[in-house]
């Protein structure tokens, strides 16, 4: 029998971003840690084409034509994506709209892939 200790540190940390009302998507600090975001980062986004209404963030080294540049302002890191969040139908002018990040693997992608998990509620 063959057994892994599965280490509580390496899942302490729960992974989320949010949108905010001018249409960025912020990362909590933890987040950006873990994904070692950086102002040379960049990230892309991607959805299920057999089940459209799943989003996905994969982050990527360096800015291409593809991708969204990572902004940094004090310790905050964010993406400006208002136009593909328009786009996708998001309304989060009215409504917060937060992600739970879960990594996962995808045959022939070697970069980091994250299946963003939505809940939205109205903003106060």
């Amino acid at each position: 029998m063959a057994i892994k200790i599965l280490s509580a540190k390496e899942y302490a940390t729960k992974l989320k971003c949010t949108i905010h009302a001018s249409g960025r998507m912020g990362f909590t600090e933890a987040t950006a840690d873990k994904l070692k975001l950086s102002e040379k980062s960049a990230v892309k986004f991607a959805v299920d084409e057999n089940e459209s209404s799943e989003l996905y963030l994969i982050k990527v080294g360096e800015v291409d034509e593809e991708s969204f540049k990572v902004s940094k302002a004090g310790g905050y890191y964010s993406v400006n994506a208002k136009i593909l969040f328009d786009n996708l139908g998001f309304d989060y002018v009215n409504n917060v709209i937060s992600f739970d990040m879960v990594e996962v693997k995808m045959e022939g992608i070697e970069d980091d892939i994250y299946k963003l998990i939505k809940r939205e509620k109205p903003r106060k």
